[in-house]
């Protein structure tokens, strides 16, 4: 196994070396090297004591606790053998070091070790000497050791609440941009719907209309579709500019166009008479609902004309000759659970219900994307309600339905 690369240290590393190094040689080559605790041991291992303390300076930052290890060893044989104040400063600055870049368990430790060393300096040579100066000697140790741990873990809690608040910043905008682009989102959705929901039944019938225009030679039949033609690409064009006027002074201080409800119904189904009529389908509205009963608010109203708009265009375009039914109820909490049971309050939810002639075709009457269901899927999951849409047997034999229940919460109401 080859050997683990030893840390390259950085130049700030390097330059606070040899600032220690040429400064305790200068004081040492001047003679300001202070006695040693034990004079017996030759003056020179003071530059022992240097060189290992520039070494350790080398690791303040890549290894900042062996670095303390050599520089506590280097210190050691300092006050022993002579003194010089570069090693002092060296060693206080290799435990500022240490907690500062050290890990989270040196920075707990080292304070309350200098603490107790501290008291221990101060305590012992008071008992030993019993000289109110011995006390200085708990002072000087404070400064040499506790100053800079505790300096060291200031800094350190510092840059580890900008760090934390640098977090928090950057997840708050993080989360403002998942936001927005939310909300970009569901707005081309809505758009998306609005776009298809209004225009496509327009042009559905533009092209249902052409193709009976180009395979009827009769000219008064032609005459007429091209009369229906004109009409809904005049209808489709104001569509069209009505939401391009919503797009471009959206937040401009305008007044916001009237969304469709459901007192439009008739006007559709007329329409939609007129498109299908050449093709044997018979459009008939059954509204259920309670006379008198409260008004709905604007967002189950437009997604209830929506809905049945879709399914009117849908049915245009694939329905087999036969009535088109719209029928429209709302039922009381008893009958959601008894689908039969008939509404006596009128306050529940809003069912919209639209079934037609299920037959075997070669094509439709117009190209379709698919995306009407989706759409009339999304408005009712908006709204939290339930949506289906398929074929199924029915006493008339198999029908298409298309079914939405569209919840009222309570207070909604709007009379």
């Amino acid at each position: 196994m080859p050997p683990l690369p030893l840390p390259r240290p950085s130049r700030e590393e390097v330059l606070i070396s040899a600032a220690g190094l040429l400064g305790g040689l200068l004081l040492w080559k001047l003679g300001l090297a202070s006695t040693g605790l034990l004079p017996v041991l030759p003056g020179w291992l003071a530059l022992v004591a240097l060189a290992l303390m520039s070494g350790a300076e080398l690791l303040r930052r890549t290894a900042p606790c062996a670095g303390l290890a050599i520089g506590s060893l280097a210190f050691g044989i300092d006050l022993c053998a002579g003194s010089l104040i570069a090693n002092v400063a060296m060693f206080t600055d290799l435990l500022y070091a240490a907690v500062l870049y050290g890990p989270p368990v040196a920075a707990r430790f080292l304070p309350r070790a200098t603490e107790v060393f501290s008291v221990l300096a101060a305590a012992v040579p008071l008992a030993l000497l019993r000289e109110p100066e011995a006390l200085l000697i708990g002072v000087a140790a404070a400064v040499v050791t506790a100053t800079p741990a505790y300096t060291g873990l200031i800094v350190r809690n510092h840059r580890e609440a900008a760090d934390a608040a640098r977090l928090r910043a950057e997840q708050t905008a993080l989360l403002a941009e998942m936001d927005r682009t939310q909300a970009v989102t569901a707005e081309r959705a809505r758009m998306a719907r609005e776009l298809h929901d209004m225009v496509a039944n327009h042009l559905s019938a533009i092209a249902i209309h052409s193709t009976a225009a180009l395979s009827i030679k009769d000219p008064a039949a032609s005459q007429e579709a091209l009369g229906v033609i004109r009409e809904n690409s005049v209808q489709g064009l104001a569509e069209m500019r009505r939401l391009i006027g919503l797009l471009r002074d959206a937040g401009a201080g305008t007044e916001p166009a009237a969304a469709p409800t459901l007192d439009g119904l008739d006007a559709l189904l007329r329409q939609a008479r007129t498109t299908g009529e050449a093709s044997g389908l018979r459009f008939r509205l059954r509204d259920e609902r309670p006379e008198g009963s409260a008004r709905l608010p604007a967002p189950v109203e437009l997604a209830a004309y929506r809905i049945v708009q879709e399914a009117l265009t849908n049915a245009l375009k694939h329905a087999a000759p036969g009535e088109v039914l719209v029928e429209l109820a709302r039922e009381g909490d008893a009958a959601r659970d008894r689908p039969t049971a008939r509404a006596t309050d009128g306050r529940g939810p809003l069912r919209v219900r639209v079934t037609t002639r299920f037959g075997d075709r070669p094509g439709p009457r117009a190209p379709g994307s698919g995306a009407g269901l989706v759409g009339m899927r999304e408005r009712v999951a908006l709204l939290r309600g339930e949506f289906e849409a398929g074929p199924v047997t029915g006493p008339d034999g198999r029908i298409w339905e298309v079914r939405a229940v569209l919840p009222v919460e309570e207070g909604d109401d709007r009379t």
